[in-house]
């Protein structure tokens, strides 16, 4: 994805303005659980004030017509047919709703990769566990020159008993893009089911699901959309939906309706629940879109090409060469740090010292994970619309001071 003309200078002047975050903090972390525009909250707040006015006409007689607009916007926006795609709260759930309605047999091979997101890979050895299958992990390298790499890495461990891959489209803590296109034409050519854990790819880089060859896609539309937290997709191929179910069985397990797929009638009500943020996609696809004359293209352009500076003024700082090439970048960056004090945390929701005396001491909140294992650790940076150089820049001048004084 090249970058648009105006993306350079664009990077001192953000978007701040339409996001309610906290002025006096440094906010570079995007990626972990996204942040709503003010006029998208506004919408949520209004359609919840609706909701709560009429419930009844809200949710039995309304809530359907509204979910079919909210899923045909955003299908449009990440190349699919509006009846492949369902909604659901966020890309674990899409995850563990294709894993747990496939089944396995013993000796089968469940592939995944070093990189795989922890909720995910937990998901993945459950299904195993019930099934008495095998989870087999292969260790893609970080750093990397290419993404032949990272291919030949997994492509490595696909044996005659592989049945399925489950592989990201961005990587979370490494911040890949990964060459998903070539991946999944792979993984068919071996006859390998293909689950693309895609968290972080709506919003991020162009998609067109219909085309990517890969059975299933799940995404966050709260992360790269800025739609409210609770809102996520799920994309089937036509010719595997009669198999999919939702996590939560309801309603439409036994409805009597024929003018709608089975695969539609059950993600589209497990309960009551609120369903705005479902409602509000559209409202953040508009938003967003808005920002820059150049529209989503422009965006994703300018916040890659953020990301990239940013990534640029840390390893200059820290003295280390940038640690997988440009195009293995979207709106993420990872950057190789130092190993760790002897009996600092191992996990990333323990905290690692160094993050709290970023935020604590500087007021920059971005997180710092343990790779592959602690005391090796990665700082990783996410770039919005609202972030700009200088915050990077910032951050680049107290790190090795940091560094230092641990």
């Amino acid at each position: 994805m090249g970058c648009d003309p105006t993306a350079r200078h664009d990077l001192r002047r953000g978007f701040a303005r339409h996001w309610t975050l906290d002025p006096t903090v440094t906010f570079l972390n995007h990626g972990s659980f996204g942040a709503c525009p003010e006029a998208v909250l506004a919408e949520q707040s209004r359609l919840r004030a609706e909701l709560e006015r009429q419930p009844v006409r809200f949710l039995s007689r309304e809530y359907e017509g509204r979910l079919d607009a909210a899923r045909a916007s955003l299908a449009a926006f990440v190349g699919a047919d509006a009846e492949d795609l369902v909604f659901v709260n966020n890309a674990t759930t899409g995850v563990n709703a294709v894993l747990r309605s496939l089944r396995f047999a013993p000796g089968d091979e469940l592939l995944t990769t070093d990189h795989e997101y922890n909720a995910s890979r937990n998901a993945l050895e459950f299904v195993a566990r019930r099934d008495g299958a095998t989870v087999v992990v292969a260790e893609a390298p970080f750093p990397l020159a290419s993404p032949d790499e990272f291919v030949d890495a997994v492509l490595a461990r696909v044996t005659a008993r592989t049945r399925l891959a489950l592989l990201d489209h961005v990587t979370s803590q490494t911040g890949l893009l990964l060459p998903i296109e070539r991946l999944a034409a792979e993984m068919a050519a071996r006859g390998v089911e293909l689950l693309v854990d895609g968290a972080h790819g709506p919003g991020m880089v162009p998609l067109d699901l219909r085309s990517l060859g890969a059975p299933y896609y799940t995404g966050n539309c709260h992360k790269w959309l800025c739609a409210p937290k609770g809102a996520a997709f799920l994309w089937v191929r036509r010719d595997r939906q009669a198999r999919i179910r939702p996590c939560v069985t309801s309603h439409g397990a036994n409805s009597p309706r024929t003018d709608r797929s089975r695969f539609q009638l059950e993600f589209a009500w497990t309960g009551t629940d609120d369903p705005t943020p479902f409602l509000c996609v559209p409202a953040a696809i508009a938003c967003l879109g808005s920002l820059l004359p150049s529209g989503w293209s422009g965006l994703m352009a300018r916040n890659r090409a953020l990301a990239l500076e940013a990534r640029r003024a840390l390893c200059g700082a820290l003295g280390v060469a940038p640690p997988a090439p440009d195009a293995m970048l979207g709106s993420l960056a990872a950057v190789p740090l130092p190993d760790g004090p002897a009996g600092a945390p191992s996990t990333p929701l323990a905290g690692d010292p160094l993050e709290r005396r970023l935020e604590e001491g500087h007021g920059i909140v971005c997180p710092i994970y343990p790779w592959p294992a602690h005391p090796r650790r990665l700082l990783r940076v996410a770039a919005q619309a609202y972030n700009t150089l200088d915050q990077y820049e910032r951050l680049a001048a107290v790190l090795p001071r940091e560094l230092a004084s641990l």
